[in-house]
């Protein structure tokens, strides 16, 4: 079967799934296979949960309904891209090391006060996640945000070739995913296919002119919007103050925002500067960064009693992690408490990373600080830092920690699940 062949299918149906768990009425169920599962044998069953059709490259499975192809994945992927050629509207592309995830939220935050707009739900960034944001895109949008993640070269050129973004940009160049990449020039290189995929096809970047590195790698391309704290900057907004939201200052007016730190400063400053080019309005631009409210685990500030919790445990990694223990510097209390949580995927500096974070920590906050994993655990520290192999080998020491009036951080990779600290830990 031909992808225009399967693009009358998809137009008949409600929407794309993968998941017969999340099966929709009337949906195009997609067979996808991995190393550990084969959905084709889940084919019957979406059908008879409701599915109007299903995608599948195995035979052995075939029955009414079911549309066979050569290869499911190859076949999501194709279509994604011929639904992505009918777009009248705008795609905005965005990927980084750090806060895309929060980027992308303060965009669609900003853009859907005044315009129909629709973006990457979740974390659905990859090979698979991209496709089944695309397909899920309506025809009569004005905008579609698309976030692409990567862990590995070639990653993002690929994903480009769907999402085939008319505008680009890059959140920041951080120490992620160093054991793909090869290093951090490699997640720099890697990242900066998105740039290399606007040059080619004669897109535009938003470029954080505050940023040395974004701008050696955009180097003299001319369809740059740039933005940042400098008059010359296409839209100027400036860092207000960081206590503990982030204050900025756009056209004379000030936007509080219910993020914290100052590395999320370029997240936001990216989503003004989106909205002023797109000719919306002042208030608007301002309601749209107001109304946004982490969660899932992002930077989320939490109140326990009389205790003030910061909750970075969706990810991390050295770059992020020291933003966040810089950050958590500045706040003005005497009275803090670290729990941090082991980063991964950094494959041979991962000691180093870690004692590096070790060492920050120990030398600015030398009391109350816990290390939960085995990275931290192999690291040299002082006597008054607390280490545990395994979350299970600290949860007596957490138990017997009485908060009152404190200020607590706690962060650390997504597989270490930090927000279960919160089960144990005795606020007052």
């Amino acid at each position: 079967m031909t992808t225009d062949e399967l693009y009358q299918y998809f137009k008949e149906c409600s929407g794309v799934c993968t998941d017969t768990r999340k099966i929709k009425e009337g949906c195009l169920f997609f067979a996808l296979k991995g190393p550990n599962f084969n959905a084709n044998q889940f084919a019957q069953k979406a059908i008879e949960l409701g599915a109007k059709y299903a995608v599948i490259d195995d035979a052995n499975y075939s029955s009414d309904g079911t549309i066979l192809v050569d290869d499911v994945l190859e076949c999501l992927q194709d279509l994604a891209r011929l639904h992505r050629s009918q777009f009248t509207f705008p795609i905005i592309g965005l990927t980084g090391s750090n806060g895309k995830t929060t980027t992308k939220e303060l965009i669609y935050s900003v853009l859907a006060i005044s315009k129909k707009v629709s973006c990457t739900q979740g974390n659905l960034n990859n090979h698979i996640g991209v496709p089944l944001s695309i397909l899920s895109f309506d025809l009569d949008l004005d905008f579609g945000i698309v976030e692409m993640g990567a862990n590995h070269q070639k990653e993002i050129e690929f994903l480009c070739t769907i999402s085939q973004p008319d505008f680009g940009l890059i959140t920041n160049f951080g120490k992620a995913h160093l054991e793909g990449f090869g290093g951090e020039e490699g997640v720099i290189k890697g990242k900066s296919e998105l740039y290399d995929y606007l040059k080619l096809n004669g897109k535009y970047a938003f470029i954080n002119n505050d940023d040395e590195k974004q701008l050696k790698q955009i180097g003299d391309y001319a369809n740059v919007i740039g933005f940042g704290s400098a008059i010359a900057n296409n839209f100027r907004i400036q860092l207000e103050s960081v206590d503990p939201y982030v204050t900025i200052s756009y056209n004379e007016t000030i936007i509080n925002s219910r993020l914290i730190g100052d590395y999320n400063f370029g997240n936001i400053a990216v989503a003004v500067a989106i909205g002023g080019y797109f000719k919306l309005s002042l208030e608007s631009i301002k309601s749209g960064i107001e109304a946004y409210v982490p969660d899932n685990n992002r930077s989320e500030i939490i109140s326990r009693g009389s205790n003030q919790i910061i909750m970075d445990a969706y990810n991390a990694n050295p770059t992020s992690m020291i933003a966040a223990l810089v950050n958590f510097n500045k706040l003005n209390s005497n009275n803090k408490f670290l729990f941090l949580g082991d980063m991964f995927e950094l494959g041979e500096d991962a000691q180093k990373e870690h004692q590096e974070i070790v060492d920050y920590a120990e030398k600015h906050f030398n009391t109350n600080v816990y290390l939960l994993g085995n990275h931290f655990y192999s690291t040299v520290t002082e006597s008054a830092t607390q280490k545990f192999e395994s979350f299970s080998t600290a949860i007596d020491t957490l138990k017997s920690i009485k908060l009152k009036n404190a200020q607590v951080l706690i962060k650390g990779s997504r597989g270490m699940a930090l927000e279960r600290i919160l089960d144990y830990l005795d606020f007052e």
